[in-house]
C-alpha cells in the first residue's frame, strides 16, 4: 500500500491509500479520485518524504496520556497483585513445574515464578501456556 498526499484545487488537503503508484495513475485518469471535502475531481499528489522502515522519526511514538498511563500502571499492579495473591510461587523450578502440571504430573493450579529465556522458549515451543508476570511497582528512591 502506498499513502499519498493530496490536494483539490480548492486547496483540501487529505490522504488517499492506494495499492500501488500506477493504481493511483489509472484511478485518478478514470476520475475516480475526488477532494472528500468538497468533491472535486482536480486531484494532485503532494510532495511528501517517504516513510523509510527503521527511521528514528517512524519508531518514536508519542507520550501517552499521563491519565492513561496511570490507569495502565494501575491495571498491571492489579493483575500482578492477583497473581501474587492467588497463585504459588514456585521460584527457579517455574519451568519444570509448569511442565509438569501441562503433561498432568502435577495438580493443576496457577503459578509463577523465575524461568530462563531458554526455558520459557522450550516451554512455549512445548505448547506449555506461559505469560511474563507485569513488573512491580518502581523502587522509590530518596531524593537528597
Amino acid at each position: 500500500m502506498i499513502r499519498y498526499a493530496l490536494q483539490c484545487d480548492q486547496a483540501h488537503a487529505f490522504e488517499g491509500w492506494f495499492g500501488s503508484s500506477s493504481d493511483y495513475d489509472d484511478q485518478a485518469a478514470r476520475g475516480l479520485v475526488e477532494c472528500p471535502v468538497c468533491g472535486s475531481h482536480g486531484v494532485s499528489k503532494q510532495i511528501m518524504a517517504p516513510a523509510v522502515a527503521g527511521t528514528k522519526a517512524q519508531r518514536a511514538t508519542p507520550a501517552p496520556d499521563p491519565k492513561m498511563r496511570e490507569m495502565m500502571m494501575a491495571a498491571i499492579g492489579e493483575v500482578r497483585r492477583h497473581v501474587e495473591d492467588n497463585f504459588d510461587y514456585v521460584g527457579d523450578a517455574f519451568a519444570k513445574e509448569a511442565r509438569a502440571i501441562h503433561e498432568g504430573k502435577s495438580e493443576e493450579r496457577g503459578i509463577y515464578g523465575e524461568a530462563s529465556p531458554t526455558e520459557v522458549k522450550a516451554l512455549v515451543e512445548d505448547g506449555v501456556k506461559v505469560a511474563p508476570l507485569p513488573p512491580g511497582p518502581p523502587k522509590k528512591t530518596e531524593v537528597n
